[in-house]
C-alpha cells in the first residue's frame, strides 16, 4: 500500500533519502539550494516535503504546496530502482484523492523524447496542459528561467484564474514579488 509521509529535517534517515533522490533526479537548476529546502521543510506549513513508502520501503519523493484553492506539486520522483513498477501512477492517484482539490505541476516542453513521455504519463492520469506560455523562474541568481508548461488535474479554471495561479506559484514557491 502506498503511503505519502510528510517529513521534517529531524527525520534524519528519511530526509537524507529524500535529499539524495532529489539531487539524483533533477538538474541543479530545477531545485532550490538544499539549505533553503530544509528551511521550507521545517518552517512553511503549506509546504509538504514527503517521501513515498510502499511496504515500509522508501520508493520516492513528492513535494507540494497547499494554497487552499489548489495544490502545486513542486517535485516528484520515484527511486530509479523502483521505476517502471506502476508506482508513479499509484502515487499520483493516491495524492489526487488525498488532496481533493485541483492540482498544478510544471513539465518540460515536449522537445525531448523523455519530456514527451512524461507529459503522456500525466495525461493518462487526467492532467491536462494549459495552453499558455509559462517559464519556471530560476531558483538561483546565476540560473535562467526555464520554458515549461503547466498541467492541471481537476477543474481549476472554474475556481481561480490561471494568471492568478501563476502569480501565486511565482510568489510563494519562487519568491518573486
Amino acid at each position: 500500500m502506498i503511503e505519502i509521509a510528510r517529513i521534517k529535517t529531524t527525520d534524519v534517515e528519511k530526509y537524507n533519502y529524500m535529499e539524495n533522490l532529489l539531487v539524483e533526479s533533477f538538474p541543479r537548476e530545477e531545485y532550490r539550494e538544499l539549505d533553503e529546502l530544509r528551511k521550507y521543510t521545517d518552517n512553511y506549513s503549506n509546504f509538504h516535503n514527503n517521501i513515498i513508502i510502499n511496504e515500509r520501503i522508501s520508493i520516492g519523493l513528492i513535494t507540494f504546496w497547499n494554497f487552499g484553492n489548489f495544490s502545486y506539486i513542486e517535485h516528484f520522483a520515484i527511486d530509479p530502482q523502483q521505476r517502471n513498477g506502476g508506482y508513479g501512477k499509484k502515487v499520483l492517484s493516491h495524492l489526487c484523492t488525498q488532496l481533493n482539490c485541483p492540482i498544478v505541476l510544471e513539465v518540460e516542453q515536449p522537445i525531448t523524447e523523455i519530456a514527451k513521455r512524461r507529459i503522456n504519463f500525466y495525461e493518462k492520469i487526467k492532467f491536462t496542459i494549459w495552453d499558455r506560455e509559462y517559464y519556471q523562474p530560476a531558483y538561483r541568481i546565476e540560473d535562467s528561467s526555464i520554458p515549461m508548461y503547466l498541467m492541471e488535474y481537476g477543474n481549476l479554471d472554474g475556481e481561480i484564474d490561471p494568471i492568478e495561479v501563476r502569480k501565486i506559484i511565482h510568489h510563494q514557491v519562487y519568491g518573486i514579488k
